[in-house]
């Protein structure tokens, strides 16, 4: 079995793995890659298409992305003749940093049929029509807990899509089964034991002790807060926070702000849930918003779509606003920008672009938390300071977070019990610690325990 670290192995984004067993190889996620942005958000990669297209170029093009290191860098498959022996894409679940790149790098294997959920084929076909980009690849959607055969040239595989929580919704671990062993790729990783989705479920444990028993070669598992000892609470938690943030918000004639992941659809239905308590009408606004919620209603999981309106074109969004700017207490709404992204809804406002203006008392619910970047802390920093001159009520931070610590790597290594671990989704300094805490189970760095690059070939 050889393995290429495609991507995301130096920065958080632009996953990419391709594993070569005989004369078949497999590439699993394809995601973006901007530099400051975790979980992308879909107001910062409009910006960043604009200034692209500023730039002289007639769209958000394959080699624009590539030169500024938006996409994962496939081309290095071409040095050992990968390119035309790729069997299959898997996609491990909707985030951008795992699906985004798919359009710009699809049609380098038009034979390759692409692997997700619903969920996640929703999100990318929203992606590829928002873009006006056609792909040659057949898609094929799978069920969670299920499996599927891939032919190959070396033989047949078998494919599995476990089910397992994030901050999304359908996300999978992918088990490849191969006469050299399994390979498992575990990225994201976070068990949440108490989801609060309606017909939501906790991870399937079983399957994983099964694979477990079986023998898996290879784990590549998400690093990102190998070394936080504390476990990231359940959304249940994010749950109770919530309810007490709203019960602080008392001024009824004020105007109502909550932001959020627009990719997280079990967040946001908590926040419909207690927004419906106040007996304001909900109005939701912004693209990424708009897009991801239609893809959950489109496949069934979005409870709270009649409870909402929801507004995506800027002449829609500054009609509602001057009106939002009269009827302060009729509305509660739930927008972009908690990031402090350049073009959502909060940078804005805030900026004066908008015909809506925050005044003294306004209540605005970060239920988020800011992702650990010197762009991203700055952009808060300012963006919480100009609502802050205007006399806006902040709650920040009323949010868990979607990654795993220590104790959930520690539960997989235990049921997995894989030969082979490589630590993704993050620079060094984020997948060292799981170097370190491999060793509490036997791993040897260089030996059983690996740290990579991206474009770097292992083998096993």
């Amino acid at each position: 079995m050889e393995i290429c670290t495609v991507g995301g192995y130096e920065e958080v984004g632009k996953n990419m793995t391709a594993v070569k067993v005989g004369e078949d190889v497999f590439l699993f996620d394809a995601g973006l890659y901007i530099p400051g942005i975790v979980e992308l958000q879909e107001e910062r990669v409009l910006d960043y298409t604009h200034r692209l297209k500023k730039a002289g170029g007639p769209q958000y093009t394959e080699d624009k992305l590539r030169k500024v290191g938006a996409i994962p860098n496939d081309i290095v498959l071409d040095k050992k003749a990968w390119k035309d022996k790729v069997r299959a894409i898997f996609i491990s679940h909707a985030h951008l940093d795992h699906v985004g790149g798919v359009p710009y790098v699809a049609n380098r294997y038009p034979k390759a049929a692409i692997y997700g959920t619903p969920f996640t084929m929703k999100v990318l076909t929203a992606v590829l029509e928002d873009e006006k980009i056609r792909i040659r690849n057949k898609i094929n959607i799978v069920k969670e807990d299920s499996s599927y055969t891939i032919k190959g040239k070396s033989g047949n595989y078998k494919v599995e899509f476990i089910h397992t929580t994030h901050s999304t919704l359908q996300c999978t671990f992918i088990a490849l089964h191969t006469k050299e062993g399994i390979f498992f790729y575990a990225l994201d990783l976070k068990f949440d034991n108490y989801p609060t989705l309606p017909g939501a479920r906790p991870p399937n444990y079983k399957k994983f002790k099964e694979l477990g028993r079986k023998g898996v070669k290879v784990l590549v598992v998400d690093a990102l807060y190998a070394g936080t000892e504390k476990k990231p609470g359940s959304e249940t938690i994010a749950k109770h926070m919530l309810e007490d943030a709203f019960a602080k918000v008392r001024n009824r004639k004020a105007a109502f702000f909550v932001t959020t992941f627009s990719s997280h659809i079990e967040r946001l239905n908590n926040i419909v849930e207690f927004a419906k308590k106040t007996r304001r009408q909900i109005v939701f606004l912004g693209r990424s918003l708009n897009k991801y919620v239609n893809a959950a209603s489109e496949v069934g999981k979005c409870p709270f779509k009649k409870n909402i309106t929801l507004f995506k074109y800027r002449k829609q969004i500054n009609s509602f606003l001057k009106k939002l700017d009269r009827n302060r207490e009729k509305y509660i709404v739930v927008c972009t920008g908690h990031q402090a992204e350049e073009n959502s809804i909060l940078d804005r406002i805030t900026k004066g672009d908008t015909p809506f203006n925050f005044k003294q008392g306004d209540h605005l619910i970060f239920s988020s938390s800011v992702i650990p970047t010197p762009v991203n802390i700055l952009g808060r920093e300012k963006l919480d300071n100009r609502l802050r001159k205007m006399g806006v009520k902040l709650q920040t931070d009323v949010h868990v977070h979607g990654h795993g610590s220590r104790e959930d790597l520690r539960d997989i290594m235990e049921m997995l019990k894989p030969e082979h671990i490589i630590p993704a989704h993050g620079k060094l300094q984020q997948e060292t610690p799981l170097i370190e805490l491999a060793k509490e189970f036997g791993y040897e760095f260089g030996e059983t325990s690996h740290l990579t690059t991206n474009g770097k070939f292992l083998k096993f």
